[in-house]
């Protein structure tokens, strides 16, 4: 999907081969684009991507709306919410497909992903991040494959118990086969499309929090400050990197689930409106779809930004850690516990639950002191207030995306989720 004069580079000759090389990691994820006719590697392969994206996210489904529409079906059979279901999962479609065209089409896929620059990672980043690679296909069935199930039931009942008699192809059963086909189509592309959007960007943030990890065992081994603040940089500049090319992406798809979630909520407590699993089942499926996209988006963004931020506790530890054990040799003193190894734990249900709680960058043991006294206070202390002064983490326009802003996000839509149910059946 790159161009192909891009150069080798040094390193591991695993991770460091041409983009367009055939048998590369990313074969798999490549013949999975083409096969969703999402691969725009060139001008034939972009004139199909935007067709088939067209045809499944605009053309099907605003003829299922307007033309295949039962207006003299029975109370079971009829659509209200159909609008509002086309709306969204095509609106969040296309916002999918745009952004994910623009960064093939701009980075190329190898680039995109972070693969060029495994060659500087560490051999467990590398197993790491090719693994959840190959696992991501796997998520992206698991979120996929149940909504298709449930939306074939559906569409399979709708048409089978004679709700469209538009006998286009001049065969009534040939007529609804063809459109049932089409319309699982159209949804089965729509949803995946919108899963692969965010199942990528959750595959970013484990990069970077395999990195973290990697980068917490700096203050376990005898390393350098200058190494230290390097690497940190390099890792805060790939969040940077990540945070500028998905921030419109998941500020636009907070707004779309929000105003989706909101009409879906509007139209279903109006006076007069009817709400069971054959009118309103695919507003609920769409709501779920919809809903579960941007909280993998929200989480994977949350946790990296917790893992960032966990890196300044740690690096305060090792800064007491390695002051208390320079004070005990300057001081001629033996400490009561030796800082040079870690405490053991006694066996116990509430010491194993203690631990399943606790962060891998940041947990209750200590660290090992045994090399810091080749770096002076005043270099650990600068370290540690660099760290409280600049805490990385993914960010949307310099909003910081943790658990803080998550809560106030929950808070606002609350309200507003309330302030409508007050306007419409009455909640004070």
């Amino acid at each position: 999907m790159e161009d192909n004069t891009e150069p080798l580079t040094g390193g591991n000759i695993k991770f460091t081969r041409s983009a367009s090389h055939a048998y590369d990691e990313l074969k798999s994820f490549r013949s999975y684009l083409r096969w969703m006719c999402l691969d725009q590697s060139n001008k034939w392969s972009i004139c199909l991507s935007w067709f088939i994206f067209i045809l499944f996210t605009l053309v099907v489904p605003v003829i299922s709306h307007f033309v295949l529409a039962c207006a003299t079906c029975d109370s079971n059979h009829s659509r209200p919410y159909d609008r509002v279901v086309q709306l969204s999962l095509s609106s969040f479609a296309t916002l999918s497909f745009v952004c994910l065209s623009k960064f093939v089409r701009k980075y190329g896929l190898r680039r995109f992903l972070f693969f060029d620059k495994l060659c500087d990672e560490s051999e467990t980043v590398r197993k790491g991040y090719t693994k959840q690679l190959n696992r991501s296909l796997k998520i992206l069935s698991i979120f996929v494959v149940p909504c298709f199930i449930a939306e074939c039931a559906y569409k399979i009942w709708w048409y089978a118990s004679g709700a469209s008699q538009i006998p286009f192809l001049g065969n009534i059963i040939l007529s609804d086969t063809v459109a049932c086909i089409m319309e699982l189509c159209s949804w089965l592309y729509r949803t995946t499309v919108i899963f692969l959007v965010c199942v990528l960007f959750h595959l970013l943030c484990h990069l970077q929090i395999l990195r973290l990890q990697d980068f917490a065992q700096v203050f376990q081994v005898d390393s350098d400050v200058e190494s230290v603040l390097s690497e940190h940089l390099r890792i805060r500049r790939h969040l940077r990197i990540i945070s500028h090319r998905y921030r419109a992406f998941v500020l636009c798809a907070l707004i779309l689930v929000t105003g989706s979630q909101f009409a879906s909520l509007l139209i279903t407590t109006k006076s007069g409106a009817t709400v069971d699993i054959y009118r309103a089942g695919e507003l609920a499926l769409c709501s779920i779809t919809l809903v579960t996209g941007i909280l993998i988006i929200l989480r994977s963004a949350t946790k990296i930004t917790h893992k960032a931020q966990a890196v300044t506790c740690l690096a305060s530890k090792w800064h007491i850690c390695a002051t208390l054990d320079s004070f005990y040799a300057t001081d001629g003193e033996t400490p009561t516990t030796p800082l040079t190894i870690r405490p053991t734990i006694d066996a116990g249900s509430e010491d194993d639950d203690a631990d399943d709680e606790e962060d891998e960058l940041d947990n209750t043991k200590w660290i090992p002191a045994y090399a810091h006294s080749t770096i002076s206070f005043q270099k650990r202390q600068a370290l540690v207030t660099y760290f409280e002064n600049n805490r990385a983490g993914i960010t949307v326009y310099g909003f910081t995306l943790d658990r803080s802003t998550l809560h106030s996000i929950f808070g606002v839509e609350l309200a507003l989720v309330l302030w409508l149910l007050g306007k419409t059946v009455g909640i004070s």
